[in-house]
């Protein structure tokens, strides 16, 4: 069972996300800033991240930055989560090594194809 870690501090957004990844038999961890992000990703170490970029404590693209560039991390796919969506979010999610972008509100079999995508094919249900 692949381990999604989903870092986000809406708590609407979580509820929805988390329900849907399990029902999909994903493992969720969650984290609600991006400080506390790092830090699980790091003990925990998930198949994948879906990570908000407008986060307290630390931003998406600070939290992203810091896991790609430890050798611990750097591997874990990240797919960034913007509400704002605007033109520049996707490069800027990309520069900070998102490895994919994707907007809110979540159109779920979007967002599912994609982390799908980026999941080895023995983990993703």
């Amino acid at each position: 069972m692949a381990r999604i870690l989903y870092v986000e501090d809406n708590d609407d957004n979580i509820y929805m996300l988390q329900n849907r990844l399990r029902r999909q038999g994903f493992d969720v961890l969650i984290a609600r800033d991006g400080a506390s992000g790092v830090e699980i990703a790091k003990a925990e170490c998930p198949d994948l991240i879906v990570m908000d970029l407008g986060l307290p404590v630390m931003d998406g693209w600070e939290a992203s930055r810091r896991l790609k560039s430890d050798g611990a991390t750097s591997h874990i796919p990240v797919i960034a989560l913007s509400a704002h969506a605007m033109s520049n979010d996707r490069t800027q999610a990309l520069e900070a090594g998102c490895d994919e972008y994707d907007v809110k509100p979540v159109e779920w079999t979007r967002l599912l194809m994609k982390i799908r995508a980026l999941l080895p094919a023995e983990d993703a249900p």
